[in-house]
C-alpha cells in the first residue's frame, strides 16, 4: 500500500468531506484523504465520479456540504478563492486575451501587492523556465496551444504558491504536444518540489505524473496508491478494469489455501488458479483479473502455475509487440501480447495454443458485472 501521510507533512487535509447539489444525492461521499508537501497526487477517474467536484472545493469555487478542508492545519471552508493562494490551471488557459503575456504573468503579483522590480524579475524567470523567454511581449492569440498551456502553468506558480491545482490542463492538446506537456510539468514539480493536485480522466496521464493517484467511482476514493502499486496490484474490480487493459474471467472459489491462493472454478468449467485479494471464502463468486503482458503463449511448466487452452482469433502487428486476441474459456477477447523478438512463428491465425501465467499474477477481485 501507498504510505500514510502524518498529518504533520500534510499539504491538504480533507476530513469526513462530502458534497450534494440538491441536498440528498452525494457526489463525494465521507472522503478522508490527505496530500503531503511536494506530492504530485492525481484525482483520477470516469465522468461525474467526483474527482473534479473535489478539485473546486479545495479552490473554493464550491463548498463542502459537509466536514473540514485544511491547507497546512488551516481550514479554509470559510476563506475566498483569491486569499487560499493557491495557483490554478485549467484547459481552456484562461489567460487574458487583452494583455500581454508579460502582463497575463504580472497580474498575480500585482494583486498581492509585489513592486515593480520583483515582478519584472520573477516574470523573467518563470518564462525562461518554461523555455518561453522571448514571447513576453506577444499576446496569448499569436502563441501555440501548446505554448498558451505553458504560459497557463507559469502563471499558476509565478506567485511561488505552495500549493497548485490542475483540472485536465492538456485535454485540448494534441496527443504528441500532450505527453510533451506531461514531461514538463513532471519536471517543474520536481525542480520546485511545489505541492500539485492534478485532476484527468486520461489513465496513462496519470501514471506518468503521479507520486500517488486516488481512484475516483461513484463519489468514493476506490483505491489510494502509487502508480506502479495501482497498475499491479488493484484492490477491486472498478480500478483493475479502469487502469491498463486487463482480461476477466469470472468463477466461483472452491478453495482459498493458506497462502492466500485461491482455486477458481471458471464459468467454462475451466480450473485456475489466482491471488485471493476480494473474494474471501468458498463459493464466493469473483472476476479473475490478469494484465494481457502477464500472460504467456505455450509456457512452461516452470513459468506457469496455470495452463489452459486457447486459439488465436487475431494478431495484430504494432511494432513492439503483438497484440493476439484469443478464444479462451469460453472468451473470444483474450489478450495477450507478444514481444516482438523476430521469430514468432508460434503465433498465427487460427492456431491452438496453449496459454499459462503464475498464480500470483492473476488476481481474484469482488464479482463485477461488465460489459464486452
Amino acid at each position: 500500500m501507498a504510505k500514510e501521510v502524518s498529518s504533520s507533512d500534510a499539504m491538504v487535509r480533507f476530513v469526513n468531506v462530502q458534497k450534494s447539489y440538491d441536498g440528498e444525492t452525494l457526489v463525494v461521499k465521507n472522503l478522508n484523504l490527505d496530500i503531503a508537501k511536494g506530492e504530485f497526487l492525481t484525482m483520477l477517474g470516469p465522468s461525474g465520479s467526483g474527482k473534479t467536484t473535489t478539485l473546486m472545493m479545495l479552490a473554493g469555487f464550491e463548498p463542502a456540504t459537509h466536514g473540514e478542508i485544511y491547507v497546512k492545519d488551516q481550514p479554509i471552508n470559510n476563506v475566498p478563492p483569491h486569499k487560499r493562494g493557491i495557483g490554478m490551471v485549467f484547459q481552456n488557459y484562461a489567460l487574458f486575451p487583452h494583455m500581454t503575456i508579460n502582463e497575463n504573468l504580472a497580474f498575480p503579483l500585482q494583486v498581492r501587492g509585489v513592486g515593480k522590480a520583483e515582478t519584472e524579475d520573477r516574470v523573467a524567470k518563470i518564462l525562461k523556465m518554461v523555455e518561453l523567454p522571448q514571447m513576453g511581449n506577444r499576446r496569448p492569440g499569436q502563441l501555440s496551444g501548446g505554448q498558451q498551456q505553458r504560459i497557463a502553468v507559469a502563471r499558476a506558480l509565478v506567485f511561488e504558491p505552495d500549493l497548485v491545482l490542475m483540472d485536465e490542463p492538456l485535454g485540448a492538446l494534441d496527443k504528441q504536444l500532450r505527453e510533451q506537456m506531461q514531461y514538463e510539468i513532471k519536471h517543474i514539480h520536481e525542480r520546485l518540489g511545489v505541492t500539485i493536485v492534478y485532476v484527468t480522466h486520461d489513465q496513462s496521464e496519470a501514471l506518468t505524473m503521479s507520486n500517488r493517484i486516488a481512484v475516483f467511482n461513484d463519489g468514493i476514493v476506490q483505491q489510494l496508491s502509487t502508480p506502479d502499486e495501482l497498475y499491479e496490484r488493484p484492490q477491486n474490480s472498478f480500478v483493475a478494469q479502469f487502469i491498463g487493459e486487463n482480461n476477466k474471467l469470472k468463477g466461483t472459489v472452491a478453495e482459498i489455501g493458506k497462502d492466500k491462493v485461491a482455486t477458481v472454478k471458471l464459468e467454462s468449467g475451466d480450473v485456475v488458479k489466482a491471488l485471493a485479494v476480494n473474494a474471501n471464502s468458498k463459493g464466493d463468486r469473483t472476476l479473475l483479473s490478469i494484465r494481457p503482458e502477464r500472460v504467456e503463449i505455450n509456457p512452461t511448466a516452470k513459468s506457469a502455475d496455470v495452463i489452459l487452452d486457447g486459439r488465436i482469433a487475431e494478431l495484430i502487428y504494432l511494432g513492439d509487440h503483438i497484440r493476439a486476441r484469443l478464444e479462451v474459456a469460453g472468451h473470444n477477447d483474450f489478450i495477450v501480447k507478444v514481444p516482438n523478438k523476430g521469430g514468432t512463428s508460434e503465433v498465427e491465425e487460427g492456431r491452438e495454443v496453449k496459454i499459462g501465467w503464475r498464480a500470483e499474477d492473476c488476481r481474484a477481485l469482488d464479482y463485477l458485472e461488465f460489459q464486452h
